[in-house]
């Protein structure tokens, strides 16, 4: 089961982007078919300004998910069983307080890596903005890096499209360090015993 959510990661994004393409259709799609037998009115998904973004947001989020999934179980294979066995002992032994107590603290470090690589993600999403709405419509899908290529190859204002990638550049290495001080100090954190 975990091949089939890690597909969307090893699959080339024009082509998980067409197949969203087709599945969404207004006319021929499996998505407004789905409505149709519901009663509810077919929807153009891409040429809605209300729906597109969250359409694309929707493709984005069933992209990662295979993703950080993986991650998160790499994370939990990690946790020892002897902190379980130790909250058990503490009066934590299932539940909200099992998961509170030991698995989340545990899970930190991992839980900030797929925050920072999800949200650089984000903002770094091109190829389903160009395949599906091209930044349309009336721009309501317009993210950085499809105005980037756009100022840079599609109107040659390359000043601005320069601008843009420098401010992007900033951005994800503002983000990228926050991560690597947290993850330092969570390093030092448990060599001294939960001590700093």
């Amino acid at each position: 089961y975990r091949t089939a959510y890690f597909l969307p990661v090893a699959a080339t994004l024009v082509a998980l982007a067409t197949a969203w393409e087709a599945i969404l259709h207004p006319s021929l799609g499996v998505a407004n078919a789905l409505l149709q037998l519901f009663g509810a009115s077919p929807v153009r998904f891409f040429a809605d300004p209300a729906t597109a973004i969250y359409a694309l947001a929707a493709i984005g989020i069933w992209q990662l998910v295979g993703f950080n999934m993986i991650l998160f179980l790499a994370g939990l294979s990690t946790i020892p069983d002897e902190l379980y066995e130790a909250a058990a002992i503490d009066g934590a032994d299932r539940g909200l307080k099992r998961f509170l107590l030991v698995t989340w603290p545990m899970l930190a470090p991992v839980t900030l890596f797929v925050t920072v690589m999800t949200i650089i993600r984000a903002f770094s999403v091109f190829e389903t903005v160009a395949v599906l709405t091209q930044g349309g419509p009336m721009k309501s899908t317009s993210v950085i890096l499809y105005t980037f290529y756009e100022e840079g190859f599609r109107f040659f204002r390359v000043g601005y499209a320069s601008a843009i990638a420098v401010s992007f550049f900033i951005f994800v290495t503002i983000l990228s360090l926050v991560q690597m001080r947290v993850s330092e100090h969570q390093a030092r954190w448990k060599t001294n015993g939960g001590r700093l």
